[in-house]
């Protein structure tokens, strides 16, 4: 698909259109990519807790799964308040 390359300011972009976007997922953000002189457009999906799950099961197989506070409250405390 040929497209024109349009000014915006101080840079340069393109127009997509809405049918290409909607086919390639694409909505407010993108993540770019330049390889063998070309550019790379594909839809930015924050994921963040992306292999978590095996970072757990790793971190248990090593022993490191260990709380670093107490997992309980003593209510005759003192200092505890509701």
């Amino acid at each position: 698909m040929k497209t024109a390359v349009v000014q915006i300011g101080n840079s340069k972009g393109i127009r997509i259109p809405k049918t290409v976007l909607a086919e390639c997922q694409i909505e407010d953000e993108v993540d770019l990519v330049i390889e063998d002189n070309k550019i790379i457009i594909t839809p930015y999906k924050n994921k963040p807790r992306v292999g978590w799950e095996d970072q757990f099961k790793a971190m248990a197989e090593r022993k490191e799964d260990q709380l670093l506070i107490p997992d309980s409250v003593d209510l005759d405390s003192k200092d505890w308040e509701w």
